[in-house]
């Protein structure tokens, strides 16, 4: 086997401890060490995975080829730029910056330093994602529902940057055509940022995707369905697994269920059961292994910003109709 690649994580909060209990398992990464803000945190994380505290980035650089930056979305460019100028390699959680303009300074200065740039939309390694996109022909319509309860967690960024991006991420890889029309809505409830918001795009080639996010339900839904010629294909992100229902002409028996027709064929699509996160960090130290970039690149992590930018922008010129007791934040 290679050698191992030392990793490092900045940021152990809730994301970043993960990264680093992965990478603690993975047989080609060598965990040298993790840093935060909070040395307290750091150290517990360091002690939980057998590793060492950083007390700074610059100790992070000198000891890391590769860094997971898990920190608050403001900070990932400060932090990844002064990784990637430090010929660090380095996965940046999503959203890639608070800002294309920061999003364009990261991808710059990896493609000056010759550094890969990886942006953590884990869910593209989802395995019931990547059976559905085997499939993907013509996709015609989507219902996409990302629901759950209010943890507390990312409030420095709405529930579109927060969870929403991953779905929009994943629509602008299956459908291949640029969003023409985004219509959205969107109230903060628990917090001063908008916690549910409901948008509706519609694309080029005339496909249509009604998207929910929420992180003030009771239920926990993550489910993404979509329609294409004569298929249904249905996306549980939680099970990770997808069902593919299509008429075919070729079956023969009775229909699977009373009124039914016949020929209709139901079958789960085969899917690797593998940790998301295990394979997107996978997947990185192999770019950083053999230099070539691996999904999802910093160009596809602007693409999703700059998509959830602009449900943002509806989402706000929406709230510009209302009154401004409908659209503030409950107190605290």
């Amino acid at each position: 086997m290679a050698d191992k690649i030392k990793v490092a994580v900045v940021g152990v909060g809730e994301f970043g401890r993960q990264h680093a209990r992965v990478y603690r398992a993975l047989e080609d990464a060598e965990l040298v060490g993790v840093f935060d803000i909070e040395g307290a945190r750091a150290a517990s994380v360091a002690k939980e995975y057998e590793t060492r505290s950083f007390a700074s980035l610059d100790e992070v650089a000198a000891q890391a080829r590769a860094v997971s930056v898990a920190v608050p979305t403001r900070e990932h460019a400060r932090v990844g730029l002064e990784l990637l100028r430090r010929g660090c390699d380095v996965l940046v959680e999503k959203p890639i910056a608070a800002s294309l303009a920061e999003a364009d300074e990261l991808i710059r200065a990896a493609e000056q330093a010759k550094r890969i740039l990886q942006v953590g939309h884990t869910e593209r390694f989802n395995p019931a994602v990547q059976a559905a996109a085997r499939i993907v022909t013509q996709p015609l319509f989507f219902e996409v529902h990302r629901l759950g309860g209010f943890s507390g967690r990312s409030l420095d960024v709405d529930v579109i940057f927060d969870v929403m991006i991953h779905d929009l991420d994943i629509l602008l890889t299956f459908v291949n055509a640029p969003v023409e029309q985004v219509h959205a809505v969107g109230i903060p409830i628990l917090s001063p940022r908008v916690d549910i918001a409901s948008v509706r795009l519609e694309f080029a080639n005339g496909c249509v995707a009604n998207l929910t996010a929420s992180r003030v339900s009771t239920d926990k839904v993550r489910k993404l369905r979509f329609f294409q010629p004569r298929e249904y294909v249905s996306v549980d992100y939680t099970r990770r697994d997808a069902l593919l229902i299509r008429l075919n002409e070729k079956t023969s028996g009775p229909p699977l269920l009373p009124g039914l027709p016949a020929g209709l064929e139901i079958r789960k699509l085969e899917a690797e059961a593998e940790e998301p996160l295990r394979a997107e960090l996978r997947a990185f130290l192999e770019a950083v292994r053999t230099r070539e970039s691996r999904p999802v690149t910093g160009a596809e992590g602007r693409r999703a910003l700059e998509l959830a930018e602009r449900v943002a922008a509806a989402i706000a010129a929406h709230a510009r109709k209302l009154p401004a007791t409908l659209t503030a934040a409950a107190p605290r």
